[in-house]
């Protein structure tokens, strides 16, 4: 299934872009956030990993872990996208806690 994020992956893979150019696109979109609240307590971190895993989001970081574990990014494009990925949840993160303590 083709999406934003896969069709960068695709990008890459076949050289019409570079890492860079990538990097750059993955840290000014938004990106899907798992509703479920993070655990707090060693019991909750215990019950979560007893839980099934999340469902396949398209369009998400799932489509990077999914291309790295296919072989089609290297440890090294891996870390620069999962970076930039950290990057643009930060800003939005920062954006929302400005917004939030203006109002």
């Amino acid at each position: 299934m083709s999406n934003e994020v896969t069709d960068l992956l695709s990008a890459l893979r076949d050289g019409t872009m570079s890492i860079d150019d990538v990097a750059h696109r993955f840290r000014a979109r938004a990106w899907p956030r798992s509703n479920e609240p993070e655990p707090t307590t060693y019991i909750e971190l215990a019950i979560q990993a007893q839980q099934d895993p999340e469902p396949y989001v398209p369009g998400s970081y799932d489509d990077v872990a999914a291309a790295y574990h296919r072989g089609d990014l290297t440890p090294e494009q891996y870390d620069v996208l999962a970076h930039a990925i950290a990057d643009s949840m930060e800003a939005e993160d920062r954006r929302k806690a400005e917004s939030a303590g203006s109002g």
